[in-house]
């Protein structure tokens, strides 16, 4: 039996699509047979067949109003937006080495590309009365580690915090709106993070890995998500498969966080 998402030549926009999870998501979703279109602000050298890029730093007014203007003037609208644009560069040292600058960069590199993305490109669903957004937030919202994450954890968790709000504003006019919230995933920002860790500690690569997840609290399952398994997640449901699903959140983690 073919499990057919039902993807084809819908119109999906994509943040930070040209590594990590969001190239993972980009390739997902294009070779289920939808139009892509994504930014970065460094177009990759080896681009998915079919897919739109455009050159764009999404931590800027400018940068998502350029996406958002490429779209609407080729497409018309979308059908899918998935906010996966994040990540973390404030340095360790705890609360007290977090200055007003890491705050305001992690906020416009983890909540702001996605509010203003929605505010261009949600209407036009609003519109037609159909349409899904998805939000990647992280376990960290839950599960911070003060030496090292806080800004980025309290960014994620804003970003959470506004999806819900979001989804209880659009989804009784056609919206759907979910966030999933990804553990570890095995990245190539992630592998050299490894690999600096593993070097630090006098031990190989997997040794380094240990010792992340021990930091984490340990990951049940033994390892740390692929990208593909976390893209596989987000196409579904932002696929018409998962129609009833809307205004709640899913972990994708590995067992990481030892709570419901």
């Amino acid at each position: 039996m073919s499990f057919d998402l039902r993807l084809k030549d819908m119109r999906a926009v994509v943040t930070g699509g040209t590594l990590g999870l969001g190239a993972a998501v980009v390739k997902t979703l294009a070779d289920a047979g939808a139009r892509v279109a994504t930014a970065a602000r460094t177009l990759p050298s080896s681009p998915v067949e079919g897919v739109t890029y455009v050159a764009a730093d999404l931590s800027t007014a400018e940068g998502t109003d350029r996406l958002a203007r490429t779209v609407l003037d080729d497409w018309g609208g979308v059908d899918i937006l998935i906010n996966v644009l994040g990540g973390s560069n404030t340095p360790g040292g705890g609360f007290a080495a977090i200055t007003d600058e890491h705050w305001y960069a992690e906020l416009n590199l983890n909540l702001m590309p996605a509010v203003r993305l929605d505010r261009a490109l949600v209407p036009s669903m609003l519109e037609r009365g159909a349409g899904v957004v998805i939000h990647v937030s992280s376990i960290q919202r839950v599960l911070p580690l003060p030496e090292s994450t806080t800004a980025y954890a309290a960014a994620k968790g804003a970003l959470t915090t506004y999806s819900k709000s979001l989804a209880r504003e659009v989804t009784p006019k056609g919206v759907r709106v979910l966030s999933v919230a990804p553990g570890w995933i095995e990245t190539e920002a992630s592998v050299a993070f490894a690999q600096r860790t593993a070097a630090a500690a006098g031990t190989d690569y997997e040794g380094g890995k240990k010792l992340i997840m021990d930091w984490l609290g340990g990951i049940p399952v033994g390892r740390p998500a692929t990208p593909d398994e976390v893209a596989d997640l987000i196409a579904f449901l932002a696929s018409p498969r998962a129609a009833s699903i809307a205004g709640c959140e899913y972990r994708i983690d590995g067992g990481t966080v030892p709570t419901l």
